[in-house]
């Protein structure tokens, strides 16, 4: 067999932050090979992002942390050379995209890492268009300034920059957290582009795991769980997976819920092998759709609103719905279409340019989930919301914070900290309205399943709650109604599980129906 040379080597790599009692990740050894498209998997707080930023010394040159065991990059020590050096051969697309862009425009950011290299200014710009061709953005957006994009724009503007540094190996964290599925499976088109030397972890794995060579999965300590072929591991390891809070494909996590109904299925990792296997008798509806809860009085009411960011022009126009208690509601759309600005109208928080809100106001969880903090500990974040102690030691267990009570919010991973700010704004009863948007971003699978279950518990108080998430999946199992936002609209709204199966309405606004579709199909035809 020809002997592939590695691209980048681990041997006992292990990661220690100041003062923490142990390692964040590690002791690990891992390789990639060149021309590898490796997943690396993990729970929330395993140290996926921390072993990242090791690669290329990020850490310990820039973050404060100690670092044990080498790093080889293409044969070389790590620490040969500084992270800005190693630009020109890796480069890293970060988890948290505000930590990436440095431009004012588009253009300035793409152009940024090739500037830094001394690239001659005619081949900066035909690299400058020639990522943004590649990145799907339209030539008109050159001199658009960052600050207007939405946090899916500015994701696809940070795959701009990386693709115009043509480097021999990318290292990319959580790239499609907020993506729509079209641009989503663009950025797994083009970061794991056939021959491309690709390290990625993304909890995401619907738009890129056919694209995948090897998977390589940490466990909660930080540790080496499984490594193989994407297949081979999900087959032989996916209850230890799941167990262990990880994301798995969904036709293993069915077959996993229906082996603890007694229910046994062949270890099949694709949904069309396990509908070959499935009982024709078995019910699935319980799997993949929410309970129904009595509905209360309307909470929120829309009446022909337009909105706009403040000092922005208007984004949305002519939106009317309105909201009961108990009931939860999606909001999706693809990129740029408002939906957090509809989102920040809904929940009173930014009035509506034309038309009417009626309705109390509500409170907001906001997709930078660090816009919440201000305390210095996870503790007393939850303490500063007025929870008494014991609520507050419940709470933290309810969304597995404990071993992290007495951390700075803002040195949690991007997961736990999601966690957070959902704790906070879920734990009093001040608020009859939530707004949640993209709740679910960077969650492993199971911060997903206690997001989903405290969304279901709070409707059944009679809370009124509204989802805006691109997890078409996740909508499907907590919400009751679906609204199809269209750049500047409200294209449709309707029953879940009815909006979410229309093709035609979903494909012309570059949406997809969730995996699940398939087998509600095969429940209903059944039935």
């Amino acid at each position: 067999m020809l002997h592939t040379p590695e691209a980048i080597a681990c041997d006992a790599v292990a990661v220690r932050y100041p003062y923490a009692p142990r390692p964040a990740v590690g002791p690990l050894s891992l390789q990639v090979r060149r021309g590898e498209r490796v997943l690396l998997l993990g729970p929330s707080g395993c140290g996926k992002s921390s072993l990242l930023h090791t690669l290329t010394g990020l850490i310990p040159r820039s973050i404060a942390a100690e670092r044990d065991g080498q790093i080889r990059l293409f044969g070389h020590p790590a620490e040969a050379r500084s992270p800005a050096q190693w630009a020109d051969r890796v480069a890293l697309l970060f988890q948290d995209v505000e930590q990436t862009l440095a431009g004012l425009t588009v253009e300035d950011e793409i152009a940024f890492a090739l500037e830094n290299c001394n690239i001659p200014a005619g081949a900066i710009e035909e690299s400058v268009v020639r990522a943004m061709d590649l990145a799907g953005l339209p030539p008109e957006w050159r001199m658009r300034r960052i600050a207007t994009l939405s946090g899916g724009q500015k994701q696809i503007v940070a795959l701009a920059a990386v693709l115009a540094q043509d480097v021999d190996a990318v290292i990319a964290d959580e790239p499609t957290a907020s993506l729509a599925p079209k641009a989503a499976r663009l950025m797994a088109d083009r970061l794991l582009a056939r021959g491309r030397t690709t390290l990625i972890v993304d909890h995401r794995l619907g738009p890129i795991l056919d694209r995948i060579d090897r998977v390589i999965v940490l466990g909660a300590g930080g540790q080496l769980l499984a490594e193989g072929a994407p297949d081979s591991v999900f087959a032989e390891f996916g209850a230890a997976l799941i167990a262990e809070g990880i994301w798995t494909p969904l036709a293993v996590r069915v077959r996993e819920a229906l082996a603890r109904q007694g229910v046994k299925i062949p270890p099949v990792t694709q949904v069309k092998d396990l509908l070959a296997c499935l009982p024709p008798e078995t019910d699935l509806k319980p799997l993949l759709l929410p309970q129904p809860v009595p509905l209360g009085p309307e909470r929120v009411r829309l009446e022909h609103v337009a909105c706009a960011p403040p000092f922005g022009p208007v984004v949305v126009e002519d939106v009317s719905f309105s909201l009961r208690g108990g009931e939860v509601l999606g909001i999706i759309g693809p990129n740029g279409a408002g939906k957090s600005t509809l989102a920040a109208c809904l929940a009173g928080l930014v009035p509506p340019r034309k038309g009417r809100r009626h309705g109390a106001p509500g409170a907001i969880a906001f997709q930078n989930a660090e816009a919440h903090f201000s305390a210095d500990t996870v503790r007393a974040e939850l303490a500063a919301v007025g929870l008494p102690a014991a609520a507050v030691a419940a709470v933290l267990e309810e969304w597995g914070l404990g071993k992290v009570a007495e951390q700075h919010p803002f040195t949690l991973s991007m997961g736990q900290k999601r966690r957070l700010a959902l704790a906070l704004l879920t734990a009093t009863k001040r608020w009859p309205l939530l707004v949640l948007d993209e709740p679910t971003a960077g969650l492993d699978f199971k911060g997903t399943e206690i997001a989903a279950a405290h969304i279901r518990r709070l409707a059944g108080t009679g809370r009124a709650i509204a989802v805006i998430t691109h997890d078409a999946d996740f909508a499907l199992s907590v919400c009751d109604r679906i609204a199809v936002l269209a750049p500047g609209r409200l294209a449709a709204i309707g029953p879940a599980s009815d909006v979410l199966r229309n093709r035609v309405l979903l494909e012309a606004q570059d949406l997809a129906p969730p995996e699940a579709a398939g087998l509600l199909e095969w429940v209903e035809q059944r039935c």
